[in-house]
């Protein structure tokens, strides 16, 4: 027999499976009607709660957090760190905005002031509290944030928690601003606790990556201090 005469005995066969997958979908379908109905219904009622619960709560709670959180910046640029901190009496601090909208970005944004106050006036735990609850992917303020956490960590003397922040923020988002200046952090923090190797390989790290930074003017300093203390080892 030919392979034509072959080809035309299959077409019947696979057109028979076809019409038999067929029937067991429609099969299933008639059978599970009101499973896949209540799905479907269960499906659109999220979807339309979801878009629901933006537009209705979201966007007016993160509009209303916006508001609440300008008093409190400024008192943060004045230096006003518990008013920043805890508010005025009329309007909220940073401690209860990140509470009481802590779904919203200006919610978000308060654990980062907050962090900040709190790191300056030497309440270290409090500092890491909050700026670990900050979560940020931006160019400068999501380094900042992991650096803070470093310098709050390195008042604790827990240098290698702090020197690990640092080297978060300096590959966190690569720029010339943050990334030298948490390098050159970074490799302090490891010559204090004498690990040179990883000191060179953060300050030429600067040197090769960062040339025009202001760390690199004086990068060649600290590679000869690293690599002199590394020599007296």
């Amino acid at each position: 027999m030919s392979n034509k005469g072959k080809n035309n005995e299959k077409v019947p066969h696979q057109l028979e499976n076809i019409e038999e997958t067929l029937s067991k979908t429609e099969e299933f379908i008639v059978n599970n009607q009101k499973v896949l109905t209540t799905i479907v219904v269960v499906l659109v009622v999220l979807i339309l709660g979801f878009f629901g619960f933006r537009k209705y709560y979201l966007e007016p709670k993160n509009t209303e957090a916006q508001e609440q959180i300008y008093p409190a910046q400024r008192y943060f640029e004045a230096d006003s760190l518990d008013k920043a901190l805890y508010g005025d009496g009329n309007s909220l601090g940073f401690v209860d905005i990140a509470k009481s909208y802590s779904i919203t970005k200006a919610g978000n944004l308060a654990n980062y002031y907050a962090g900040m106050a709190f790191l300056k006036k030497g309440n270290f735990d409090q500092a890491i509290h909050y700026l670990k609850k900050f979560k940020a992917d931006d160019e400068l303020v999501g380094p900042m944030a992991e650096g803070a956490l470093g310098d709050a960590y390195l008042s604790k003397n827990d240098r290698k928690e702090a020197a690990s922040y640092y080297m978060k923020a300096a590959t966190m988002k690569s720029n010339d601003f943050t990334s030298p200046m948490f390098l050159l952090k970074a490799g302090q923090t490891y010559m204090l606790m004498g690990q040179y190797d990883d000191a060179i390989s953060a300050f030429e790290q600067i040197k090769t990556d960062y040339a025009k930074s202001q760390e690199a003017r004086t990068i060649e300093k600290y590679i000869a201090q690293a690599k002199e203390l590394k020599g007296n080892k």
